[in-house]
């Protein structure tokens, strides 16, 4: 478990905290993610839009790579590191093997669609070319925490 005094990855843990709100706000299930360069700078943040803009494909992690990749001008986020309050699903974890992120770090973790280790473990498959750093349980009790309180209030 994580120390969240310690853990150099609460802090932008709790700004992908932020934008679930945001997503919780808007109907969407609260999912929040920030990417962040090789130096720490925040280049780019998401939270689920599903529902606000009938985009099956605008998960908190897509949004957040696309923004990104727009704020480098490039694809490839070599050196980036994705911090996201929810394990990623397979098409998530598909798109940050696509964009070459290094590091995935996140909080809670999902049985039932977990593509970094619970369900599948798509990011680390060694038949694929680039297979990044994962860093699981950061502040995953307050994800959990900010997940079952949407859904109990559904």
């Amino acid at each position: 478990m994580h120390d969240p005094v310690r853990d150099p990855w609460a802090v932008p843990m709790r700004r992908a905290l932020a934008e679930a709100g945001l997503a919780a706000l808007g109907g969407d299930v609260p999912v929040g993610a920030v990417l962040l360069s090789g130096d720490g700078t925040q280049l780019a943040a998401g939270h689920n839009e599903r529902e606000m803009t009938g985009d099956p494909t605008a998960h908190a992690e897509t949004l957040a790579i696309r923004r990104a990749a727009d704020a480098l001008g490039s694809w490839r986020l070599t050196g980036c590191t994705l911090v996201v309050t929810l394990e990623p699903c397979t098409m998530c974890a598909g798109a940050i093997v696509q964009s070459r992120v290094d590091r995935v770090v996140f909080g809670a973790t999902d049985a039932k669609a977990g593509a970094v280790g619970s369900l599948w473990d798509v990011v680390r498959d060694r038949r694929l070319n680039h297979r990044p750093e994962v860093i699981v349980g950061v502040l995953a009790d307050e994800c959990s925490e900010q997940l079952t309180s949407f859904f109990r209030d559904r």
